[in-house]
Order: structure tokens, then C-alpha cells, then sequence
């Protein structure tokens, strides 16, 4: 590549990511942007500057080098650059990840995973009224079907009808996707406020998702600061398996009996050895008398939330409403459950 032509095609790539680069040359200038910049790339020259200058460590650093330069990899250690983008070769990944940079917020997105302690526990109907209790707050959700056998979130949400692509027809693989080509391309059915909720649903006779797929879902919906909230079956499969890895906080919906105290513990046992945050959500009625208490002492787990049963739910969901979207307990547990996740602080996950 001729002189100056390095510069010139990272000016290319990112104008086509969607952004526009500050380039600096001189040293002190660089050290006044370090700190600031959600993203730096440096040549080998620079990345040799910048570690003898002894700047200090920070995420986000790569080092652009357009004839792969032995070196490069020896600059990168030395100025602790988390990557090496060779050009042309890695012209996409650059591009995505400046268009990542450029839009991720100063605080990023969650993900939350969803389970029910025994079968019809009814954790999907959950998983679908925190999505819309995060949509109800004017934000945006992104709701990700990990079930096959679930009959698809896109019943739940009663947009079975609406047009976008269902797992199916996403062609994702173990790389970066940014959230609004997720939004443009799938179901986001309006709620009404300034909110807004995008589902990945399976299909009635479809294949399960690919645990990498869904991985590069949740780590685009965080990128964006928004809530992923994954409805994740109870018997282990790959991409429940992928959404455990990346989630912030856990949740196992518990029906207040015996039986399911017993079933929730064997799935309680799997989950946590993900290394994720569990807590529980009684779900009501108590026909034994069993209480909230008893549940958490059974399963050794804290009680997030305890959800009375609410009145017509069953007959509600079949005519086609969206769960949680109006008043009622399933709402309030909801809001509960976006509460702690919100509070959480820095994400635990594995962003990508």
C-alpha cells in the first residue's frame, strides 16, 4: 500500500461504518485522547510511540497494519491492544467494530435469562412481560426465543402474522451484527410509548438456533445498551447454553408446590454452574400453603419476586393479548425483576 495509504482506508472503512475519525499525528494529542476515545487505532509507529510513552492500559486499542507487520503483534502486547486488524483481511471486522464503538452508550445493556422451575411454569409468558415492561419504560428490548419446542415468542407477543425474519432465517455466525440490522430485519411490534421491543423467535417446525447465533444476539443487543431478556428452556440445549454464558442475571419462575420445588432444584443446580446471578419468582397460587420463604430455604436461592395469581391470564394470552402490558401481578413482578437487573452496575457478561 503507497505511503498514506494506510490512513486513507481507515478514513474509507469508517465512513462506511457510520462514523467520523478524529486522525491525530503528534504525540501529546494522543496522549490528550487516550483517556476519551471510545476507540484508538494506531499504525506500528504510533502503537511504538504510545508504548514507550507509557500510557496506561485501556479497552479498545487496536493496532491497523496493511501488510501484516510482524511487529504489529509485538506493539500490540506492548501497549496492550486487544486486537490486530490486517488489511485487507479484516476490512469487516474493522467496519463493525468502529460502527460498534460509535454507537455503544455510556452505559451498556443487560441480558436476562428466563427459566421455569417445572414444565408450564410458564417462564415464557414472563420472559415476554419484561421485554414489555422494558419497552413500557421508553426503552428498547430485545426479546430471543431459545426454546424450539416452545411454539414460538412470536404467538406470545401475538404477531405470528407480522412480517421479519424468524431464527430460521438469520444467517448469523460467531461475528458482530449491528442491533439496528436486527430491529430492521425482524418482528418489533408497536406497544405504543417511546419504547420498543424486537423478538427472535423460533419457527412452529424450525430447527433449533445455533448457540453462536445466539451469543451474537445478546452481545448486539448489549453493544446497543439495550435489555435482552432470552427465554431459555429447562432441559440443557446449545443455545440455552449460549445465553446462560452471556447473561447478567438469571431468573427461575417457581410455582408454589411441592413438585416444583423438587424439579427447580435439579435446574437451579444446572444453571448455576454457568457462574450466572440466580434469583427465584414465586408464582402463585399456594394450594399447599407453601410461602415464598419456604421455597427460597428448598432451593437455597433468594426470592426476588412473589407473584399472586392473576385473574382470566389463560384466556387473556389465548385471545391474544400481550402478557404484562396491562396492570395486574404479572406486571408488577416484571418491573421487579427489570429493577434488579437494572441495578446490577457493570454488566458480568461476556460481551463480544
Amino acid at each position: 500500500m503507497k505511503p498514506g495509504g494506510l490512513a486513507d482506508e481507515v478514513v474509507r472503512l469508517a465512513a462506511a461504518a457510520g462514523c467520523d475519525p478524529h486522525r491525530v499525528t503528534d504525540p501529546e494529542t494522543v496522549r490528550e485522547q487516550w483517556n476519551c476515545a471510545p476507540m484508538l487505532l494506531l499504525d506500528v509507529a504510533a502503537a511504538m510511540a504510545s508504548a514507550s510513552a507509557r500510557l496506561p492500559r485501556r479497552d479498545g486499542v487496536v493496532i491497523v497494519s496493511a501488510d501484516g507487520d510482524p511487529k504489529a503483534w509485538r506493539c500490540a502486547v506492548a501497549v496492550g491492544a486487544q486486537h490486530v486488524a490486517v488489511l485487507p483481511d479484516a476490512e469487516t471486522w474493522l467496519v463493525g467494530a468502529l460502527a460498534d464503538a460509535s454507537q455503544t452508550p455510556a452505559d451498556p445493556g443487560r441480558v436476562l435469562a428466563v427459566l421455569g422451575g417445572r414444565g408450564g411454569a410458564g417462564a415464557s409468558v414472563f420472559a415476554t412481560a419484561v421485554a414489555v415492561a422494558v419497552a413500557g419504560a421508553g426503552r428498547h428490548a430485545m426479546l430471543v426465543d431459545c426454546d424450539a419446542l416452545g411454539g414460538g415468542l412470536d404467538l406470545a407477543l401475538g404477531v405470528e402474522n407480522m412480517d421479519g425474519l424468524r431464527w430460521s432465517g438469520l444467517a448469523l455466525g460467531n461475528g458482530r451484527v449491528p442491533a439496528a440490522a436486527l430491529h430492521a430485519a425482524l418482528p418489533t411490534p408497536h406497544l405504543g410509548g417511546r419504547g420498543g421491543l424486537t423478538v427472535v423467535s423460533c419457527d412452529r417446525d424450525g430447527p433449533e438456533p445455533a448457540g453462536v447465533a445466539v451469543h451474537t444476539v445478546c452481545s448486539a443487543g448489549r453493544r446497543a445498551g439495550e435489555t435482552v431478556v432470552c427465554d431459555v428452556p429447562r432441559h440443557p440445549c446449545e443455545p440455552g447454553t449460549a445465553a446462560l454464558e452471556t447473561a447478567d442475571l438469571a431468573v427461575l419462575i417457581v410455582p408454589a408446590e411441592v413438585r416444583a420445588c423438587a424439579a427447580a432444584a435439579t435446574v437451579a443446580a444446572r444453571v448455576l454452574r454457568y457462574g450466572v446471578a440466580l434469583q427465584v419468582v414465586v408464582r402463585g397460587p399456594a394450594p399447599g400453603g407453601i410461602t415464598p420463604r419456604d421455597v427460597s430455604r428448598a432451593l437455597d436461592l433468594p426470592v426476588l419476586a412473589a407473584m399472586r395469581p392473576q385473574p382470566g391470564l389463560g384466556g387473556a394470552l389465548d385471545r391474544g393479548a400481550v402478557p404484562g402490558r396491562f396492570r395486574g401481578p404479572l406486571a408488577t413482578a416484571a418491573r421487579q425483576v427489570l429493577a434488579v437487573l437494572d441495578g446490577m452496575g457493570r454488566p458480568l457478561g461476556r460481551a463480544a
